[in-house]
């Protein structure tokens, strides 16, 4: 089975939404980008967390062909905790305590059998340490980025650095807009693209997300879904569902590669939001998903 490197948080969420309330939930782009990418390949972990991270936690990214090799656990230290509410708009989070914890001093050092992972997903850490880890990966054959907000506002000529160095950026629609000072999602994409990027992928959330690849777009809608109970993830399940479907390919992805994983990651997500943190995730099977991709490819198609 083909394999996919992402690098990463993991984290524990206590999260608010007008749904209810979760403590202490399993959460983290690394933690819902791995689980999204197991159903199509086998996932490796680059992460750090403390004495406190749950061994059944563990086992859960096990049992779903997860290598938790990379992983590095600081005795003493405590895991990257947050806490977050969603009120009215749920497509916003916000942030009430981060305790980076363990977290403050990642350095990502990758074991040596990670060096030749052909798939790589920097995740939305400091950008020097995402120019750290592609320094160590021997000849990728497709790498991804993310950021947040936090970076752009302050380190943002390092996140150009490895903007230009990376063939897909994967933000949501306000990341790209800050970065490129476009008004809108479309605007956004070229600019990016001549950053250096020959993909562009903008997520927004209910709305869906938006491809970009030489002066070609494709979008589409969010599957559509009700029961929404928290959204915090969906974008790293995205990301996961994305890539985990290109390795499975096993080759350089083109543009209608792209197309068909943003269509896989776009139901990927829709399962993630109706539960706490990674719960539906976690639950999920390659038979729910494949029910449900038909239902959104009636919605989307003549």
């Amino acid at each position: 089975m083909a394999n996919v490197l992402v690098v990463g948080s993991l984290v524990y969420d206590s999260i608010t939404t007008p749904f209810g309330k979760a403590e202490n939930t399993l959460g983290g782009s690394a933690n819902y980008f791995s689980l999204a990418a197991s159903l199509f390949s086998d996932v490796r972990v680059v992460g750090v967390v403390g004495d406190d991270y749950l061994e059944t936690d563990k086992a859960l990214l096990k049992g779903r062909n997860v290598d938790l090799a990379g992983l590095q656990q600081v005795r003493g230290g405590k895991t990257f905790r947050w806490e977050g509410k969603y009120e009215g708009d749920m497509n916003e989070a916000q942030s009430l305590k981060t305790d980076l914890n363990v977290f403050a001093d990642f350095n990502p050092e990758l074991p040596s059998q990670y060096h030749d992972s052909r798939f790589v997903f920097l995740a939305n850490i400091a950008p020097e340490l995402q120019l750290r880890v592609m320094e160590q990966v021997q000849d990728p054959l497709f790498v991804g980025m993310d950021t947040m907000n936090f970076w752009i506002h302050s380190k943002m000529s390092e996140l150009k650095k490895v903007i230009a160095k990376v063939p897909m950026v994967l933000l949501n629609e306000t990341e790209a807009q800050m970065i490129t000072d476009a008004p809108n999602a479309i605007d956004a994409a070229p600019r990016l693209a001549a950053m250096g990027p020959k993909y562009v992928v903008i997520k927004r959330g209910e709305y869906g997300f938006v491809l970009y690849s030489e002066g070609q777009f494709f979008m589409l809608p969010a599957v559509p879904i009700t029961d929404v109970v928290d959204p915090t993830g969906a974008g790293d399940s995205f990301a996961g569902g994305v890539f985990g479907y290109l390795a499975g390919l096993k080759r350089k992805p083109e543009f209608q590669d792209l197309k068909e994983a943003c269509v896989q990651g776009t139901v990927v997500a829709s399962f993630t939001i109706q539960g706490f943190g990674v719960q539906s995730l976690a639950a999920l099977t390659k038979a729910k998903f494949t029910e449900r991709l038909a239902v959104y490819r009636r919605a989307t198609t003549l």
